[in-house]
C-alpha cells in the first residue's frame, strides 16, 4: 500500500520547493534527506568553536520569486543582513574598483570612457538576460513531436526576443555562444572590471573565460535577479530553515538521516524506495532531487532502463572546479582599505582567471587562484566571537580528481592564503583555524557528484532541452513514475528552487 502520494529524494532547496508546491496541490508528500538536516548546499556550519559560515553557497543571487512567495519565506523567518551587496574588485596595490548596485550599476572608479562603455555593455547584457529569464521558470521545450511543449508560452518568449529590435536581435544571435573574454576585451579596457566579470561568468563552471560559450553562463547568472546579491541573516542556513518550516506548515513529512539505497520498481514503473536500512516506502510518484547520474546509475540501475539511455546517463559531465575556504580570524583583515562589508573579488584580469583554469585541465593546482570572499561576521553578530571574524571564500579553479588528494588540498590552501596575504597583508597572522573543502570533499560531504555545485556542468550541451539528457529534459524520465527535480535538471544550480518548482508544476499539469 502507498505510504504517501509522492516521495522526494533529497531535501535541498529544490526538493523542499518541489515538496511544498506538490503539497499545495493536495498531495501527501514525504521528503527523504540523507544528511542530518535539510538544506543541502544551503547550510550554516560552525567550523571552529564560535565561528560560523555558510557551508557551501554563501550569497543569495537567484532565489526564485515563485518559491519566495509561494512558500511565504519571509513569514517563516527569512531575512537579509544585506541586500544589493556591492562588489569590490581588489587590487594588490590598493587601487580597488567598487561596483555598487545590481550588477555594478555604479562604478565611479572607472575612466570616463570605460564608464560609458560599461553602461552600454551592462544594459545590453541585462536586456539579453531578461529575454532568457522566462525560460528558467518553465519546463524546457523539447525538439520532438507531441513533446507537450507550451506552444503559446514559447510564442510569447519568441516575441520577447524579437522585441529587442533588429540590431539588438542580431547582436543577441552573434554573442549568445561566444566566449566572455572576447566581449570584455572588445568593449572594456579596465583589467579590474574585466577580471571581475570573467570571474562571475565562470563561477562554479568547468571552463575559463576564453572557453567557447562562456558568455551564456554570465547571462544565465543575470537571468535570476539581474545581478542583485544578498547576504541572509544568519547565513545560508536561514534559507534552508525558512523553506523547511514552510514545507512542514504545508503538511510535508520530512525525514533526515534517511538515505535511499534504490528506487523500487513494480512492473515497469517506479513504486517507491528502499532505504539503506532496508526499510521500504511506497508511492506512485518518486521524485529525485539529487544528481541525475547518481539517480539512474546507482538508484535505478541498468535492468530498468534502455541500454543506450543508461549508458548516456553515465556520460553526464559533473566536474567541480571550485573549492570552499573557511578561516577563523582573531581580528578584522585589512584588504588595503577595501570595505569589508562588500563582496571581495580577487581576479585581477581575464588572463589571471584563464590561467587559473588552465592548471586544472591537467589536474594541477593553480599558482594564483581567483576567488570570491565575504566576511560573514561583518554583516551581523553571531558569526564569530566578539572582536573576531569569520572569512568565507569560493576559490577556483581547483582540480576535482588530482593524483594525490591530500597533497593537492595542502597546495591549494597555500596558494589561496598566498593570494589573500597579497591583498590583505598580515592576514596569515590572524588565522586561528583554516578549513578547505576541495571538489572531492564537497562531493563526499554534500553528495554533489564530482564536486559540481550544479549536479552536472552548466554548458551549452547540458542546458535547456539537453539537461540532463533530452529524454528526461521535462523532468519526467523514461521510467514511468520517476521524475527529476534537482539542480541537474533545467535550469541548473544555485540556491534557487527553480528546478524543483518547475518539476512540481509539470507533474501537476501532466498528472491531473
Amino acid at each position: 500500500m502507498p505510504s504517501c502520494d509522492a516521495i522526494i529524494i533529497g531535501g535541498g532547496t529544490n526538493g523542499l520547493a518541489c515538496a511544498a508546491r506538490l503539497a499545495a496541490s493536495g498531495r501527501r508528500v514525504t521528503v527523504l534527506e540523507a544528511a542530518p538536516a535539510m538544506g543541502g548546499g544551503a547550510s550554516t556550519v560552525e567550523f571552529a568553536p564560535g565561528y560560523r559560515v555558510s557551508g557551501l553557497a554563501h550569497l543569495v543571487l537567484n532565489l526564485d520569486p515563485r518559491v519566495v512567495q509561494g512558500m511565504d519565506l519571509a513569514r517563516h523567518g527569512l531575512g537579509y543582513a544585506t541586500t544589493n551587496l556591492a562588489t569590490t574588485a581588489l587590487s594588490a596595490t590598493g587601487d580597488h574598483l567598487r561596483l555598487d548596485g545590481p550588477f555594478g550599476a555604479h562604478a565611479p572608479g572607472l575612466s570616463e570612457a570605460d564608464r560609458a562603455a560599461w553602461a552600454a555593455l551592462r544594459s545590453r547584457l541585462l536586456a539579453f538576460a531578461r529575454v532568457l529569464a522566462p525560460f528558467n521558470a518553465m519546463a524546457p521545450p523539447r525538439i520532438a513531436r507531441r513533446a507537450g511543449n507550451d506552444t503559446l508560452r514559447l510564442a510569447k518568449l519568441g516575441l520577447g526576443v524579437r522585441a529587442l529590435g533588429k540590431e539588438e536581435f542580431r547582436e543577441f544571435l552573434r554573442m549568445i555562444l561566444i566566449n566572455v573574454a572576447d566581449v570584455l576585451e572588445d568593449d572594456l579596457t579596465d583589467d579590474r572590471l574585466r577580471g571581475a566579470l570573467a570571474f562571475d561568468a565562470t563561477l562554479g563552471a568547468w571552463l575559463g573565460p576564453r572557453s567557447p560559450n562562456s558568455l551564456i553562463l554570465l547571462l544565465n547568472r543575470l537571468a535570476g535577479a539581474q545581478g542583485a546579491l544578498a547576504v541572509p541573516q544568519g547565513g545560508m542556513g536561514a534559507v534552508a530553515g525558512a523553506m523547511t518550516r514552510a514545507a512542514t506548515a504545508a503538511g510535508v513529512a520530512l525525514r533526515c538521516g534517511a538515505k535511499v539505497a534504490r528506487v523500487l520498481v513494480t512492473g515497469d514503473a517506479a513504486s517507491g524506495v528502499m532505504l539503506d536500512t532496508g526499510e521500504e516506502l511506497h508511492a506512485p510518484l518518486v521524485i529525485s532531487a539529487i544528481n541525475p547520474r547518481v539517480t539512474f546509475q546507482r538508484l535505478v540501475g541498468p535492468q530498468h532502463l534502455d541500454a543506450g539511455f543508461f549508458t548516456r546517463t553515465g556520460h553526464i559531465r559533473s566536474r567541480g572546479g571550485a573549492a570552499k575556504l573557511h578561516l577563523a580570524l582573531k581580528g578584522l583583515p585589512d584588504f588595503r582599505g577595501a570595505d569589508p562589508t562588500t563582496r571581495l573579488v580577487i581576479a585581477p584580469s581575464v588572463g589571471v582567471v584563464e590561467n587559473a583554469f588552465n592548471a586544472v585541465k591537467y589536474a594541477e593546482v593553480p599558482d594564483a587562484p581567483v576567488m570570491e570572499v565575504i566576511l560573514p561576521s561583518a554583516h551581523g553578530t553571531g558569526m564569530a566571537p566578539d572582536g573576531c571574524h569569520s572569512l568565507s571564500a569560493i576559490v577556483q579553479f581547483a582540480p576535482h580528481a588530482p593524483e594525490n588528494p591530500d597533497a593537492a588540498r595542502a597546495q591549494m590552501l597555500e596558494a589561496a592564503l598566498r593570494q589573500l596575504e597579497a591583498h590583505a597583508p598580515g592576514l596569515r597572522g590572524l588565522i586561528l583555524h583554516a578549513e578547505l573543502l576541495m571538489p572531492y570533499d564537497i562531493a563526499a560531504k554534500f553528495g554533489m557528484e564530482g564536486g559540481n555545485w550544479h549536479h552536472g556542468e552548466l554548458a551549452v550541451e547540458q542546458m535547456l532541452f539537453l539537461r540532463p539528457l533530452p529524454e528526461a529534459a521535462q523532468y519526467a524520465t523514461p521510467l514511468p513514475g520517476l521524475w527529476l527535480a534537482g539542480a541537474g535538471s533545467h535550469p541548473g544550480g544555485g540556491i534557487s528552487g527553480a528546478a524543483g518548482w518547475n518539476a512540481a508544476d509539470r507533474i501537476i499539469k501532466v498528472l491531473k
